[in-house]
């Protein structure tokens, strides 16, 4: 290879591996803090899966949320859609709100994951990863109870009815209402 053309080469690799490097800096500096317990949660704006408008974050401060993130294509999802559903049931008449997230799915098997289930609780779409991107999430389901006044009580990774998730997620419910 002559050494013009290697210098060329040498000098384009360069240009690229700084290039990345600056990247991997920018995304490091400027991605959404991640959420911790008894700091406000990222609001958000979205569509509702039901095709009734948009429905925001915001609209529930004053009444604690429970904030599930899930896929129709998730199996511990299917799995744990009755448990959410029951928690809305129960706790709704005091004020809780469960409100779900469909994650990067397509809106009809999202219909058809609710419909199959009987899910009457307020779900929101996140076709892009928006929300999801916001709140960090490492996967489906993941779950934030947020209080009151938009702190987040608890998060969950895997199903809320499973291992100690089941008992964590019942003290993050308490724990929201009192707040």
């Amino acid at each position: 290879m002559p050494r013009p053309l290697k210098l060329s080469a040498q000098a384009l690799t360069l240009a690229v591996v700084a290039g990345l490097l600056a990247l991997l800096i920018w995304r490091v500096t400027h991605q959404a803090k991640s959420t911790r317990v008894g700091k406000a949660v990222p609001g958000f704006r979205a569509e509702r899966l039901d095709g009734r408008g948009e429905l925001s974050l915001a609209s529930f401060r004053g009444k604690p949320v429970v904030l599930n993130f899930w896929a129709s294509w998730c199996n511990p999802c299917k799995t744990e859609a009755p448990a959410l559903e029951r928690t809305w049931r129960a706790y709704r008449s005091r004020g809780l709100v469960v409100l779900g997230v469909d994650y990067t799915d397509a809106s009809s098997d999202a219909r058809r994951f609710v419909t199959k289930r009987g899910l009457t609780f307020p779900i929101v779409r996140d076709p892009s990863g928006k929300i999801g991107n916001s709140y960090r999430l490492t996967g489906v389901p993941e779950t934030f109870v947020i209080d009151r006044k938009g702190r987040l009580v608890e998060h969950l990774l895997a199903p809320v009815d499973s291992g100690r998730n089941r008992s964590a997620f019942a003290q993050a419910i308490r724990d929201a209402l009192v707040s």
